[in-house]
């Protein structure tokens, strides 16, 4: 089975950086605007790109809004973008400039109503972000800590219509220690919508783990990758040829 690589811009103050399990403190940024570093992704063959507004996870509403704009402008793949989006307004504008998919996640947690009426007036367009804390969702660009489970969460919108759901481990995301590929088989094993991985990819061995996995989880439908591609330690061509 073929999986479908999403490298990730996150952006905070309008650059490009990385973080370690989520902390805004410890930010490492990146030399290429963002715009910039979208084109060369999509040069070196990814077929979509994965964007975050930081700022708006924390804000509730879009901060970066002119490099996510810039981003659009730069590239022809198309974008998924997450981050303050909590309200149809916001969602239909972004969708309407050009975002080919948003992501909700604390909106799905507190707000599971939006992520329905978005799905059903955007079908093809709405994803779910599950973002976990030793399997407890987790909110508010990660700063609050839930007691609802990332599975049952899952479970909440198996028939709302979302085209997939990104799960992401808090405490591997930006750490490089592999994926978390036991939880994400199991909460991919309890829905049947496309459930897509992050958090803490470092090399071909988590790629090729996980394209093995998806040979009988089906619904394993790819990974998001970050901090492994800026710095070097796994190259996009060894990154695609993997999947």
């Amino acid at each position: 089975m073929k999986l479908t690589l999403y490298p990730a811009i996150d952006l905070k103050d309008g650059s490009c950086v990385r973080l370690l399990r989520g902390d805004m403190e410890q930010a490492t940024v990146f030399k290429n605007t963002p715009d910039i570093q979208a084109a060369k992704w999509q040069a070196a063959g990814f077929p979509w790109i994965h964007v975050v507004d930081l700022n708006g996870a924390f804000a509730g509403h879009t901060v970066n809004e002119s490099a996510v704009r810039a981003i659009l402008a730069a590239v022809s793949v198309p974008v998924q973008l997450g981050g303050g989006l909590r309200d149809m307004a916001g969602i239909e504008a972004w969708l309407k400039a050009g975002i080919s998919r948003v992501i909700l996640g604390s909106a799905a947690a507190k707000n599971p109503s939006l992520v329905k009426e978005a799905a059903k007036a955007f079908p093809g367009q709405v994803a779910v972000g599950i973002d976990a804390k030793a399997g407890m969702v987790a909110t508010e660009g990660w700063a609050e800590t839930s007691n609802i489970t990332a599975t049952a969460l899952a479970r909440r919108f198996e028939d709302a219509g979302i085209t997939a759901i990104i799960y992401t481990d808090i405490s591997r995301d930006g750490m490089k220690t592999g994926l978390n590929l036991d939880e994400t088989i199991s909460l991919a094993a309890s829905v049947t919508v496309p459930v897509i991985a992050s958090g803490g990819v470092a090399s071909v061995a988590d790629i090729t783990a996980l394209r093995q996995a998806a040979a009988s989880q089906h619904n394993l439908s790819g990974s998001i990758l970050g901090r492994a591609l800026y710095d070097g330690s796994l190259t996009p061509e060894e990154a695609l040829a993997a999947c």
